[in-house]
């Protein structure tokens, strides 16, 4: 896709994932900005990661860019986002990713420095909100050249809920999220003068919070709007969290009619947006899943055929970034990439001449082609 040209503003924790997703789904980065990071840190920054591991490929620095697996990516420290030479860059996208200029108004300001589309990497007050695999196809080129692709919990929790919907009716509903702990929070006791308990150690305890991602199901499936709401649980693991989606159906049905339900999504229309698993899985399973929410089949209950307790996991960073990538993608294209197996570090194949699994560590998924005619294509170690 070298005529899907993006700008990253804001080199966190999203704003890097979402770079490694650029790179895997061949999507080319051509600028990142951010003004706390230099050179220098950001080349360190990109090469290591603590939860998602060493970039397995080349990173380096030269001539005041950023340079990976040979491709030279522009690199600004602007403070302003009207400043960012974003055109003479030549980024026509923009990932807004400091999580500061969430607003139309404020997301506005890339258009100035010569970007034609913005996607906001949280939710945003007043901006279109996408979720992939549920409402991309309301995405209206002529009209929106700012969109958010909402939070990383809403992408968890609407694939699901609107199978659930589609097929069964949601009358009402909660949603709890057992959160992992992000940037946001504090390693140890200190200052939160609007929301006390967010103030409490991040490694030492479960701490109660709250979450607009229900609510904003509402905003991406209409129908749904005013039924669901929920809250949060932030808990001692660096990454992958898990929602809880508690639901009163209109139409009975049993958990394994539901099973079934989410089961042929998954394999389906949804594939590589919803995962489906019957595994005894945890939480650090699900670390580099590049789903938005994989259905946990063995946790959910129900109390009868009409009350569900449904359970989906969520890698609330590397999953959430590459919906940021597809959702690029969307925009250019007007159709979402296809889905590569879900996890980064590993996938089988399996040979029946031999009667052995061979472990293939793929270096990149890259897609390649012009217009409507796009191939995947994958590089692996061995």
């Amino acid at each position: 896709m070298s005529d899907l040209c993006v700008g990253i503003n804001g080199f966190g924790r999203i704003g890097r994932l979402v770079l490694r997703a650029c790179l895997q789904k061949g999507i080319k980065v051509v600028a990142i900005n951010d003004p706390f990071i230099d050179l220098q840190y950001m080349t360190y920054m990109f090469k290591y990661d603590s939860t998602h591991g060493r970039y397995h490929g080349e990173v380096s620095h030269e001539d005041d860019k950023l340079v990976v697996d040979g491709r030279a990516i522009s690199v600004f420290q602007c403070m302003k986002p009207a400043d960012i030479p974003w055109g003479s860059a030549g980024a026509k996208y923009v990932v807004e990713s400091t999580g500061v200029f969430l607003s139309l108004e404020k997301a506005n300001a890339h258009l100035q420095g010569g970007a034609q589309r913005v996607v906001v990497s949280a939710p945003s007050p007043d901006a279109p909100m996408f979720v992939m695999g549920v409402n991309e196809d309301k995405y209206d080129p002529s009209s929106m050249n700012i969109v958010s692709n909402a939070s990383c919990t809403t992408n968890c929790l609407a694939p699901l809920a609107k199978v659930i919907h589609d097929h069964f009716g949601i009358e009402e509903a909660l949603m709890t999220t057992v959160h992992a702990y992000t940037a946001t929070q504090k390693t140890v006791d200190g200052p939160s003068a609007k929301a006390w308990r967010d103030g409490r150690g991040a490694h030492q305890n479960i701490i109660p919070a709250s979450t607009g991602a229900a609510k904003a199901v509402g905003k991406v499936i209409p129908e749904l709007n005013g039924k669901l709401t929920g809250m949060a649980f932030r808990v001692p693991v660096a990454d992958v969290s898990v929602v809880d989606l508690t639901c009163r159906l209109s139409k009975p049905a049993s958990y394994a009619e539901i099973k079934e339900a989410v089961k042929k999504a998954a394999h389906g229309p949804m594939k590589g947006v919803l995962g489906y698993t019957e595994d005894q899985v945890v939480s650090s399973d699900f670390i580099g899943d590049t789903h938005s929410s994989i259905f946990d089949a063995g946790a959910g209950i129900s109390l009868n055929d009409n009350f569900v307790k449904l359970i989906s996991w969520y890698d609330n960073e590397f999953g959430y970034s590459h919906r940021v990538a597809d959702l690029l993608l969307y925009m250019k294209l007007g159709k979402g990439p296809p889905q590569p197996f879900s996890h980064p570090s590993f996938s089988f194949t399996h040979s029946p001449t031999h009667s052995k699994v061979i472990v293939l560590r793929p270096l990149a998924t890259v897609y390649v082609g012009s217009g409507n005619s796009v191939f995947e294509c994958s590089v692996f170690f061995l």
